[in-house]
């Protein structure tokens, strides 16, 4: 685990062996990998942070840049607008003056920008490599092939598909075929109350498909709805009928995907108990991606923005464990030294597709612009946009959303 220092200043954790260089290199087999379109600038260069100014204020207005909170510092510095995937693509769609609109995110945020944003809106992904290992374990194929299955099982019409938002647009639109929303982490129980509504209520009969990660829904379905553990079972793509039978099928309330986040899905309950045995009193603050163990043992449980807000609401002195990405526990921690923040896990979390949109790539992608070219552009097909939008559009109106 990482904590802050007695003199306040926060101590980064191990790095781990497994870590690569962030944001350099490429392997084109992995995630969306490609390569940019003529040379980077160096990392090294020592005037990238004012070609980035320069290359910013000659697009002005025309342009704005989304910086989501897992981001490197140097790439937040020239964020326009600062959030958590969805808010930013909202923020996008409230500016349709922004011809330009630079999500500095990673790829299934962007394609949300392009389906929420106007078609004068150009959305670009300084580094096309930048996917989302939890977004790209549901293939459309594969979930349509699973959706088959719960035909075949006799339970399809039973079932509403909730996606999160963390999601490709083919699997937003699957959902809106389906009739079904997409939710975040901070709305996932009034979506997943909302969809059981649709077939009996709580405690009726019916089911919920939920994608693509299994512990955002479980811990909601247990936690938040109180089904128990044995409610939940876990459709495995990779096997002959997700590895379930039809009995399991028709007794789960739950069918979730088995698909998870890679930096929350690392914290366990030995991260919890090691932190309680080293700091006296500590609040342990965890995302819902974590695992339903340390969920269970954590004190505190919420979205980015929920972790953002009780941070900044904790009492002076106050020690905090948080265990989501490093990025954004480092940045919390120089923001309140009045608090002592810890890292929960023991090596060091980054999201590291997120990561690889640097400061080279942000600066390349600017400059590209000014000079007239348009990289990257991140376009979501008609008919997916249509159906992604419909899905969309249902969880804005979900009750108290």
């Amino acid at each position: 685990m990482s904590t802050t220092t007695a003199s306040g200043v926060f101590a980064e954790p191990e790095r781990s062996p497994a870590l690569f260089l962030l944001g350099q290199a490429s392997d084109l087999a992995s995630e969306r990998g490609v390569e940019c379109v003529g040379a980077l600038p160096s990392p090294s260069d020592p005037g990238l942070v004012e070609r980035a100014r320069a290359a910013r204020a000659a697009l002005g207005s025309r342009a704005v840049v989304l910086g989501h909170h897992y981001q490197r510092d140097e790439v937040i510095e020239f964020a326009d607008v600062t959030g958590d995937s969805f808010k930013l693509a909202q923020a996008a769609a409230g500016l349709p003056e922004a011809e330009y609109v630079i999500f500095c995110g990673v790829h299934f945020m962007a394609e949300s920008a392009d389906i929420l944003t106007t078609g004068d809106q150009q959305v670009i992904l300084p580094d096309l490599a930048a996917g989302c290992s939890m977004a790209d374990m549901a293939a459309i194929q594969q979930v349509e092939d699973a959706w088959d299955v719960l035909v075949d099982a006799g339970v399809a019409e039973h079932t509403i598909p909730v996606t999160y938002m963390n999601s490709t647009a083919a699997i937003k639109a699957f959902t809106g075929r389906h009739h079904g929303t997409v939710c975040t982490s901070s709305n996932a129980e009034v979506a997943l109350r909302w969809a059981f509504d649709q077939t009996g209520g709580v405690d009726g009969t019916g089911k919920i498909f939920f994608l693509p990660d299994q512990h955002l829904g479980r811990n909601t379905a247990v936690e938040k709805l109180g089904l128990p553990l044995e409610a939940c079972v876990v459709f495995d793509p990779h096997r002959p009928n997700g590895g379930l039978t039809e009995e399991q099928l028709r007794d789960a309330r739950m069918i979730l995907w088995r698909g998870h986040c890679s930096v929350h899905g690392r914290f366990s309950a030995k991260n919890v108990a090691d932190i309680r045995a080293k700091v006296p009193d500590v609040n342990v603050l965890v995302h819902p991606e974590c695992k339903n163990e340390v969920v269970t043992a954590a004190d505190f449980v919420g979205s980015t923005e929920y972790i953002i807000k009780k941070l900044d609401a904790a009492e002076p002195g106050s020690s905090w464990a948080i265990g989501t990405e490093l990025n954004l526990v480092r940045r919390l921690a120089a923001a309140h030294p009045d608090k002592r923040v810890h890292y929960l896990d023991a090596t060091v979390c980054f999201c590291s597709t997120m990561n690889r949109i640097d400061l080279p790539h942000l600066v390349w992608a600017l400059e590209s612009l000014v000079e007239g070219r348009v990289v990257n552009r991140i376009v979501v097909d008609d008919d997916d946009a249509h159906w992604a939008k419909v899905a969309l559009d249902q969880m804005l109106a979900l009750p108290g959303i």
